[in-house]
């Protein structure tokens, strides 16, 4: 049985939106927590606001870089959902589970905030990028050609599929990266060439298609 679709993305849009919201109450409960501090151990005199910057800069660039994580694969999904007329039970299950890795990253974005970057904390939050990846890939491959989910008129293109399987790669590879002692978190550098990968492979794809006349 399928259904119209704008009601699970409405509620795909709600979590992420919580989700990003979650990202930033560690850093505003850390401005209450210094001027606190600094109020007691100056006696009163005003607290410096630049603390707050200097003393949790692994916390603000975590901040940041979950944040623009999850922008990413929010317009992505919300890319393969403008090719979705319909939903099933199969498509819920793994929309709940994208949805999951979505609200999990917060998690491992605060250990990156408050704990000192080695294998572990790197491997948890590529590792979260990695079934994140997954799961946005195999929802795209899985609207792909399913004549009861995907809009005739507008089907997800080659390009995106190229462009899914390419950051799975680039992810799992970062992953892989991080399990090595002092590359760590170096290893989320394995992803910014995913774009140019999936655009160099869908190239080459196009021009081994024979035109149709």
């Amino acid at each position: 049985m399928t259904r119209n679709p704008d009601r699970l993305v409405l509620f795909t849009d709600a979590v992420v939106a919580i989700a990003v919201t979650l990202l930033i109450l560690p850093l505003v409960e850390v401005v209450t927590e210094i001027a606190k501090a600094q109020g007691e151990a100056n006696g009163g005199d005003a607290p410096d606001p630049f603390a707050v910057i200097s003393e949790n800069q692994p916390a603000i660039l975590s901040f940041l870089l979950s944040f623009v994580v999850i922008s990413r694969f929010w317009l992505v999904h919300h890319g393969v959902f403008e090719h979705v007329k319909a939903y099933n039970s199969m498509l819920v299950r793994l929309n709940m589970l994208w949805l999951l890795c979505i609200v999990v990253l917060p998690f491992p974005t605060e250990i990156l905030g408050q704990f000192k970057s080695d294998t572990f904390s790197a491997a948890f939050y590529s590792g979260t990028l990695v079934v994140l990846a997954l799961t946005q890939t195999t929802l795209t491959l899985l609207v792909h050609g399913h004549k009861e989910l995907e809009v005739a008129e507008n089907p997800v293109t080659d390009r995106e599929i190229v462009g899914s399987l390419a950051f799975l790669a680039c992810a799992v590879v970062a992953f892989l990266l991080a399990l090595v002692p002092g590359v760590r978190l170096y290893g989320l550098l394995a992803l910014i060439p995913s774009g140019a990968i999936a655009k160099l492979v869908s190239n080459q794809r196009e021009r081994r298609t024979p035109s149709v006349a």
